[in-house]
């Protein structure tokens, strides 16, 4: 994810044309602010190695089993570190200043069972071009996706079996069948669709059981949080791809959008009303998400004063990405399954 500077009328005036100055050094990679991407990335590898561990079923607090936690964390942090420096090198390349990723850790044990927020880096001086802001808003999503996809991969080949599953879980061994009942993680199209092909005859977990394997658990959330920002909302990445295909026409996609997420999220009130027999309250969280894009982010990309239009393939290229959108979205992140 990356976010512009807020530009004053008067900068917005200037020509996209004549660049800013840049400093012969750049106060951005200063010893001390790569101090602090350092920790906070050192920290993240911390939390992310914890949350390992407790999909482990192994206490957070026993940190002799850090090391469990070790796949799950290499997975999820070469996923964001692979999006965020599509945007840094792509913003390099088009001379926009930009600072490294800031990490964001999280305890699992406290607020996030990932063990982190994901990561963000910010730019620092005017996107000149639509085409600067596309190739900064696509480079991320498009590099996370692709190493989500072979962490994917990776995982469904390395796949141990159900053994594996009994080993966490020894009651199971006295079932006729693994439950698939209670805490569930929602498909995407692309995730089901990938599984079922290289998996083919090969055990498979339940999307209940699959926090226990961790590069699969990994590619569930690289592709949930690329498909987070690919939303086509103000400074979202998607936005940035959407205001650089479209122009100003974006807001009226980006409020579209709003009222689809409020309409996904209200869907978790219908086992209330009797309609439906799932139990979804994760769906209930896209309001609150959509009222964080609506108030905070804003549905509007701020405005690029540039006319020349994108070229054709960085047009194709945006409208495939949208596609992989849906492919990726996942309306029902967590699912609660009864037991029958």
């Amino acid at each position: 994810m990356s976010f512009p500077p807020n530009l004053s009328s008067e900068e917005q005036n200037l020509s996209p044309y004549f660049p800013l100055s840049q400093p012969e050094r750049d106060p951005l990679l200063s010893p001390g602010r790569i101090a602090l991407h350092s920790l906070l990335f050192i920290a993240t590898v911390f939390t992310t190695c914890v949350a390992g561990m407790q999909w482990q079923n192994r206490s957070p607090f026993d940190l002799s089993y850090l090391a469990i936690g070790l796949p799950y964390a290499a997975s999820i942090l070469s996923i964001l570190t692979a999006h965020e420096f599509g945007h840094y090198f792509a913003a390099k390349y088009h001379r926009v200043s930009s600072t490294l990723p800031f990490y964001i850790p999280v305890p699992s044990f406290l607020l996030n069972p990932f063990g982190t927020m994901g990561a963000v880096i910010r730019i620092r001086s005017k996107i000149p071009t639509h085409k600067a802001l596309f190739d900064i808003g696509i480079a991320g999503p498009l590099a996370g996706l692709v190493v989500t996809v072979v962490v994917l991969i990776y995982g469904i080949l390395t796949l141990p079996g159900k053994e594996f599953l009994y080993s966490i879980h020894p009651e199971y061994q006295k079932l006729q069948s693994i439950p698939t009942y209670g805490l569930t993680l929602g498909h995407s199209v692309l995730f089901w669709s990938i599984s079922h092909f290289v998996a083919g005859y090969k055990f498979f977990p339940p999307m209940n059981e699959l926090y226990h394997y961790p590069f699969l658990c990994a590619a569930w959330f690289g592709f949930f949080i690329t498909a987070m920002n690919l939303i086509p909302v103000g400074q979202l990445d998607g936005g940035h791809i959407l205001y650089s295909l479209i122009g100003r026409k974006q807001g009226i996609i980006a409020r579209i959008f709003l009222v689809a997420l409020v309409l996904v999220g209200l869907s978790g009130f219908l086992p209330m009303l009797g309609i439906s027999q799932l139990g979804s309250f994760s769906t209930t969280s896209w309001l609150i998400w959509a009222a964080i894009l609506f108030f905070l982010i804003r549905a509007d990309h701020p405005p690029i004063y540039d006319t020349e239009p994108l070229d054709n393939n960085r047009r194709l290229l945006g409208w495939i990405t949208f596609g992989l959108f849906f492919l990726i979205f996942i309306p029902m992140p967590l699912i609660v399954v009864p037991q029958l």
